[in-house]
């Protein structure tokens, strides 16, 4: 009798290494142990009242019936408005197309865009579902080691470096996780030069969009809002993680090919959800979500230096989203046993830089300033103290 198995692209598609420290954790804290969080890309903050209110009134006025593939037209203008007011970006609401969460949007684009063997350029380190969507598609993601020289970011001499005959796309994110970095509008036009002059296509991902510091805020779409696809999500800035709600921006030549897609993967994201996300463009919720981003501000601010002096080496200052992604080679080149290790002594808990490539991912670690400073500050206390027998 044969043996039922796996597909063969499910030895390329790993699980995220954190979920292990992630399950210890929620068992210690079972127990009764105090757990600081700084691991999940999940801000502390509730979803701004005025979308809960939204949410609640398309649920009791009968909002639960499917939506057309593409999305609510309400919510696609919505969105169009959005890039217009905020950012200067003349888009058609056709070109919208609203999705189950940034991770829909980018099934719809890879799928929509890729052969098999097609490969897709990204960074080392990146969001690892990136590369994971290319190889299920049946692409191959190209990772391209890249380091503080440049801010972690792709720039033109990547591009002309690694580009074959096989490649289809590339793909950035600005803000990065998980490093924090941002691209320069300029920055973003000339990869875009060098990625059209070779007949191929830029995915931008801009979820983090909004939670910048320090530095305006941009998108992709002001270097050419016709033809760069960007995706988007409503979980970050505007605090809607488990509403499950993203959006991509597509060339007009795609859209009906998005169309056809989403009918059959998903066929059209939560109706309640949507009508909700309709009241995050209010003056109140904006509001709500620039307080946050301040306060985000104030932790980065806070936790930085405080990193920095505990010995974690941070050469490029993020900009944006809630991340810090720190070398620890002070403390060995074992990030994942470092995690554990300083979980099991000081209950504080982050991410081995292994969840985002390979390169120099066993000498750094991600914290995500999820959480208020006071706590922040707590971690940062058992961490020296837990420190002390990792530093030879």
């Amino acid at each position: 009798m044969k043996h039922s198995i796996a597909a063969e692209r499910m030895r390329e598609i790993q699980p995220f290494h954190v979920m292990a420290l992630l399950a210890e954790a929620r068992q210690r804290e079972a127990a009764g142990q105090d757990i600081i969080h700084m691991e999940v890309g999940e801000p502390d903050f509730p979803t701004p009242a005025p979308i809960v209110a939204a949410g609640i009134q398309a649920l009791q006025s009968g909002q639960t019936k499917y939506t057309p593939a593409c999305g609510l037209p309400a919510l696609r203008e919505a969105i169009a408005a959005y890039y217009a007011c905020r950012f200067g970006v003349t888009i058609a609401p056709q070109r919208i197309i609203v999705t189950p969460g940034a991770s829909g949007a980018l099934q719809l684009v890879l799928g929509a865009l890729l052969n098999p063997r097609d490969e897709v350029l990204m960074t080392d380190p990146g969001y690892p579902c990136n590369r994971h969507f290319v190889r299920l598609f049946e692409g191959k993601p190209v990772a391209i080691p890249v380091g503080a020289e440049t801010a972690y970011q792709l720039n033109n001499a990547h591009i002309q470096a690694h580009w074959g005959e096989n490649t289809r796309a590339v793909m950035l994110a600005s803000p990065a996780n998980p490093t924090g970095t941002l691209l320069t509008v300029p920055q973003l036009a000339d990869i875009y030069r060098a990625v059209r002059q070779r007949g191929g296509e830029l995915i931008v991902d801009e979820i983090y969009q909004g939670l910048t510091y320090g530095v305006p805020d941009t998108t992709a779409l002001a270097v050419d809002a016709d033809n760069i696809w960007v995706i988007n999500s409503f979980s970050k800035y505007f605090g809607m993680t488990g509403w499950r709600l993203g959006w991509v921006v597509a060339p007009e030549w795609a859209v009906s090919t998005l169309d056809r897609l989403a009918q059959n993967i998903f066929l059209a994201a939560s109706t309640p959800a949507q009508y909700a996300a309709l009241a995050a463009f209010t003056p109140e919720a904006l509001a709500i979500m620039e307080a946050q981003r301040q306060e985000l501000q104030q932790r980065r601010d806070f936790l930085l230096p405080a990193l920095r002096e505990l010995g974690f080496s941070v050469l490029t200052e993020p900009q944006g989203a809630f991340y810090i992604y720190a070398g620890s080679e002070r403390f060995g080149d074992d990030a994942q046993r470092l995690c554990a290790n300083l979980l099991d002594k000081t209950g504080v808990v982050f991410t081995p830089g292994i969840d985002f490539g390979s390169h120099q991912a066993t000498t750094h670690v991600r914290f995500a300033y999820t959480t208020p400073v006071a706590r922040l500050a707590q971690a940062v206390e058992r961490l020296e103290r837990g420190l002390r027998g990792e530093n030879g």
